[in-house]
């Protein structure tokens, strides 16, 4: 199977479920329908990581592993946090990029 075909599992784990949803809540007191859209496109995008998701780059930090995580940006100011590990994708967080987000690092 060569690279462009194969396909991952996608594993959203509960960190990053958590905070999509502390994100969801607080953008529903503005807009509930703005909030129905990020969940809608977090889902999308975390489910795009089945093909290709070497596609995306790695996140690079002087405190975090060399090469251990990649992120995706979404909805202009989001972050999927993930990781490759053999046939799975591990989605260990999602980040308002607007906010200083080292102390998940």
């Amino acid at each position: 199977m060569d690279s462009e075909s194969k396909r991952y599992t996608v594993v959203i784990q509960s960190p990053a479920t958590e905070m999509l949803m502390a994100h969801a809540r607080f953008l529903a007191q503005v807009s509930e329908s703005a909030a129905t859209r990020l969940i809608d496109e977090f889902v999308s995008k975390a489910k795009s990581l089945e093909h290709m998701p070497e596609r995306c780059p790695w996140l690079t930090d002087a405190a975090i592993p060399h090469h251990k995580y990649r992120k995706l940006i979404f909805e202009n100011n989001f972050m999927l946090v993930f990781m490759i590990k053999d046939d799975s994708i591990y989605v260990d967080a999602m980040v308002d990029c607007r906010q200083d987000y080292r102390w998940l690092l």
